[in-house]
C-alpha cells in the first residue's frame, strides 16, 4: 500500500499546483515519437483541473548543454498536451525568473502552464536549494509524478519539498504500488526475465529475483557474458569483462539456491549469430552445447570445440529458437512475470518493417506473455529499452503494467528507496 499523500489528500481549490511531470520523450526534427509517458500524465493533471487548481508543470528533457541547446526545449511537448487536453497550453520560455514568474502569476484556475526544461539549469541535477526555492514561488502546492526521476536527488524531487506542502501523483502512486505488490507480494510462480547489456546495471534485480523467483532467466548481450564466464566462446560478441566474476557470483548464487528449493536459473542454450549487423547479411542458428539450466554444480566447465561454434568474426545478435521457447514454456507455467530487458537486438527494426532481424526472441517472449499459447501470466514491464520497444510495436496496452520509468524502475524492483518519494508527505495515520 503506497504510503504517501497524494492529491486525494489535500485541498485544491483555487491552488496553483507545480506538477513535477517526466516528459523526456524521443524527438525527431522537432517532433515528439513517442507520447506514452505524455499520456501517462494525464489523469493527474485532469484530477488537479477538476479539482479547481491551476496547474503549472516542471520536466527535464535530454540533456542539454545550456539554455541555448534548442533542441531540447519542450515547446513540442506543450503542442502535444494542446492536442491531448483540448485545452490551451501556456508556455514559459523558462523555468525560473521573469518568464516564469509572469505566467505563473497570471495563470487562473483550470489553466495550464508548460515550463522550460529544468536541465538548462545546472542547478537543477546538483539538487541546488535556491533554484528549488525560485520554483517553488511560483505555487501553493507541488505534486511529484515524474516516476522516471525519482530515483535521483535534484531539485525538482528533492530540494523542492522543502519549500512545499509535497504529495504524490496518481501515476507515481500506481507505479510504487504496482512494482511493489509484484515484489513483495506476488501469485506464483513467479518468472523474471532479465536481458539488457550490462549485468552491473542489473545486478541487483537479479540478486533479487534470485531469491525470490522460481524462474529466472538471462538474455540480451548480458547473457553474453555469462557465457563468456561459463567457457563458451562467443567469437566477437559484446561482452563485460569486468563483469565475469560477478557473473560468476550470481550463478553460484543461484545453485545455492537451487539447492534450497525449487528453482531454475536459465542462461541461452543457443544463438543467432551475424558477421555484420545488416539487413542483407544472413544470420545461422548455433547450439554452444551447455544445458539450459546452468551447469551450475560443475561451474567453470569449458566447452568442447565443436563444429557449431560462434567463429571469431560471428556476434550473437539474439537468443536462438530453443532459448526462446524453453522460456516461453516456462511463461506458461507462471502467474507472475517480470520483464526487464530485450533478449536480443531490437534497435535495428528500421532495417526490416516493425520486426527487426534480431528481435525474433524477444517477439518469442512477447507472444508468450501476451497468452497466445494459451495461459496469459500477468506482466510488469520495466525498463527503458524494453517500454520503447512495445511502444513501438503499439502493443503497451496489452500488458498489464508498463513502468514510465526506465532507473526508477530498477531501483525500485531492487528494493532500493526512491528519494523522490520519500521526500514526500506520509499518510496521517488513523488512530
Amino acid at each position: 500500500m503506497f504510503t504517501k499523500q497524494t492529491v486525494r489528500d489535500i485541498e485544491l481549490k483555487g491552488k496553483k499546483v507545480l506538477l513535477r511531470a517526466d516528459y523526456n520523450v524521443p524527438l525527431e526534427n522537432g517532433k515528439i515519437t513517442d507520447d506514452y509517458r505524455i499520456k501517462q500524465s494525464l489523469p493527474t493533471i485532469h484530477y488537479l483541473l477538476d479539482h479547481g487548481a491551476a496547474v503549472i508543470i516542471c520536466s527535464h528533457l535530454g540533456r542539454p548543454s545550456g539554455p541555448k541547446d534548442t533542441q531540447y526545449s519542450l515547446f513540442p511537448v506543450a503542442k502535444k498536451l494542446h492536442q491531448l487536453l483540448n485545452r490551451q497550453v501556456e508556455f514559459a520560455t523558462d523555468c525560473v525568473g521573469a518568464p516564469a514568474d509572469k505566467a505563473a502569476k497570471n495563470l487562473k484556475p483550470g489553466q495550464v502552464l508548460l515550463l522550460e526544461n529544468l536541465r538548462f539549469h545546472p542547478e537543477e541535477k546538483a539538487d541546488f536549494d535556491q533554484f528549488a526555492a525560485e520554483l517553488a514561488s511560483l505555487a501553493d502546492i507541488f505534486v511529484q509524478d515524474g516516476f522516471g526521476v525519482v530515483h535521483r536527488a535534484h531539485a525538482s524531487t528533492d530540494a523542492i519539498t522543502r519549500h512545499l506542502p509535497s504529495v504524490a501523483g496518481l501515476l507515481l502512486e500506481k507505479e510504487v504500488d504496482a512494482i511493489t505488490s509484484v515484489m513483495e507480494k506476488p501469485e506464483r510462480p513467479l518468472a523474471a526475465i532479465v536481458g539488457g547489456a550490462k549485468i552491473a546495471d542489473k545486478i541487483d534485480i537479479l540478486n533479487r529475483c534470485i531469491d525470490m523467483a522460481d524462474f529466472v532467466a538471462i538474455g540480451g548481450a548480458m547473457a553474453n557474458t555469462f557465457l563468456a564466464a561459463k567457457g563458451v566462446d562467443i567469437g566477437d560478441s559484446l561482452y563485460d569483462k569486468a563483469d565475469l566474476q560477478v557473473a560468476r557470483s550470481i550463478v553460484k548464487k543461484a545453485a545455492a539456491e537451487a539447492k534450497k528449493r525449487r528453482f531454475i536459473f536459465a542462461i541461452p542454450y543457443d544463438g543467432v549469430v551475424v558477421n555484420k549487423i545488416d539487413k542483407n547479411t544472413p544470420t545461422r542458428i548455433v547450439d554452444w552445447g551447455t544445458h539450459v539450466v546452468a551447469d551450475i554444480e560443475n561451474y567453470p566447465r569449458r566447452v568442447p570445440k565443436r563444429a557449431g561454434q560462434v567463429l571469431s568474426d560471428e556476434m550473437i545478435v539474439d537468443i536462438g529458437p530453443f532459448s526462446g521457447s524453453f522460456i516461453a514454456g516456462c511463461i506458461q507455467l507462471a502467474n507472475t512475470v517480470i520483464w526487464n530487458g530485450a533478449m536480443g537486438i531490437t534497435e535495428t527494426d528500421s532495417l526490416q518493417g516493425p520486426i527487426g532481424p534480431y528481435a525474433h526472441g524477444t517477439e518469442l517472449i512477447i507472444e508468450a506473455l501476451l497468452g497466445d499459447f494459451g495461459h496469459k501470466p500477468y506482466t510488469l514491464v520495466g525498463g527503458g529499452d524494453t517500454v520503447g520497444y512495445i511502444e513501438n510495436r503499439k502493443l503497451v496496452e496489452c500488458f498489464d503494467h508498463v513502468s514510465t520509468g526506465g532507473g526508477a524502475s530498477l531501483e525500485l524492483m531492487a528494493g532500493r528507496k526512491l528519494p523522490g518519494v520519500e521526500a514526500l508527505l506520509d499518510k496521517k495515520r488513523v488512530k
